[in-house]
This record gives C-alpha cells, structure tokens and sequence, in this order.
C-alpha cells in the first residue's frame, strides 16, 4: 500500500562552522533553536519552524554548488528585502512566479534559501506551462 504523505517534515543543510550558521538561522532568519534529541551523538543544530524543523549537520565541507534549496514562506517579500539588505545580505532576485514574489538569499555556507511571499494561490490551470 501506498503511504499517504502530509508534508515535508524537515530539511537538513550541511554547514562547516556551527555558531557562525546558528547565529545567522537564529539572529538573521529569526529562526527558534530546539534541542537536538538526546540520541544524537554528532554536531546537529535543530531549528522549529511550526510544523517542520530545519537541520543543521555539521561536516568538513559545505555542499552548496546547486540549485538546491529550500524555501522559507513570509508574509512580507518587500519587506524581507530591506531585512537582508540592512543585515548585509545579497538578494539574488529569480524567475517570476504567478502569485509570488520571491528571491534567494545564502547562508555561511552558500546554502540556497528561497524568500517566497504568496500574494495568492498558485494555480496550475492557469498559472502552469501549457503541454
């Protein structure tokens, strides 16, 4: 039998120095730092983000050279802009979405991190590629 699939339940990025990558998840992104589980006997830092986490795993060597990513919805894109910038932060600006408005930020490591308002729905009937 077929799971039924709810959501995505996490991400996971690979960093290379963990209170450089805390500080911007937690200080830029605004993100909540959760306890790792008890288990864990390797460097992971947890972040909440409502009903997913974010992972943070440590490794020698960051594995960014992709488009990758993942996407972190506000409620603000314009404002998330002004954000970046006065924290220092390139925007990189990306194709246009019917319904969003969006762009890339990276972390420390040169994660991809998409910054996607929702102005409305995606709709595939008319917003989607034709055949």
């Amino acid at each position: 039998m077929t799971p039924r699939i709810a959501q995505i339940d996490h991400c996971s990025v690979l960093i290379t120095d963990v209170e450089r990558s805390r500080g911007f998840y937690r200080d830029v992104l605004g993100l909540k730092e959760i306890a790792k589980p008890r288990t864990f006997e390797f460097t992971v830092v947890w972040f909440d983000l409502g009903n997913q986490h974010l992972h943070l795993l440590l490794k020698e060597r960051p594995d960014s050279i992709s488009p990758r990513h993942f996407a972190l919805r506000v409620a603000d894109a314009a404002g998330a802009r002004v954000h970046f910038r006065e924290k220092g932060i390139a925007i990189q600006e990306t194709t246009l979405i019917p319904g969003a408005d969006r762009f890339f930020v990276q972390d420390p490591d040169g994660n991809r991190i998409e910054i996607i308002q929702w102005l409305r729905p995606y709709d595939p009937e008319t917003d989607g590629a034709k055949g």
